[in-house]
């Protein structure tokens, strides 16, 4: 299986994420098969992503042990998140393949998105701008801190 190619980037960047001995600084959590990172391009503040560290394209791929972790770690997020953001409620989703939207075709990845009644605002719609107000790296820190808690727990 070829990984995802990214402009500028020669191999996924998931796997990416995982490579070499430092995690990606945005990995929120580390599981056993799994991981959780913040999305580097979030459509809210707290815009996760749970992606097994195998590469895989589809939900269909996971063996038992990845699916069920796949899951527990989306479980997590969903708790995390309500817990630090107070959001109205949540975005939970699969892009399989290009015509479903797809940004990494060949990663399965699960999107976690905190949403608030009346998140939707002009700057999005008109001007394809986000207004994000927490900036990503103090997202993470409260993220990464709150994942450490809940596992403990």
């Amino acid at each position: 299986m070829t990984a995802a190619k990214i402009p500028g980037q020669s191999t996924c960047i998931f796997c990416h994420a995982l490579a070499g001995p430092h995690p990606d600084p945005l990995v929120v959590y580390r599981g056993r098969v799994s991981f959780v990172i913040a999305n580097k391009f979030p459509y809210n503040n707290g815009h996760l992503m749970v992606v097994p560290d195998r590469h895989v394209p589809r939900l269909a791929d996971l063996g038992p042990e990845e699916l069920v972790e796949f899951i527990q770690l989306t479980q997590l997020a969903e708790r995390v998140l309500t817990g630090v953001y107070d959001p109205h409620g949540l975005n939970l989703g699969l892009n399989l393949g290009k015509a479903a939207g797809a940004g990494v075709l060949d990663h399965l990845h699960m999107h976690v998105v905190p949403r608030w009644s009346g998140d939707t605002n002009f700057m999005s719609v008109v001007g394809e701008t986000r207004v994000l107000p927490e900036e990503l790296p103090v997202t993470v820190g409260r993220l990464r801190d709150a994942f450490a808690a809940a596992a403990r727990a």
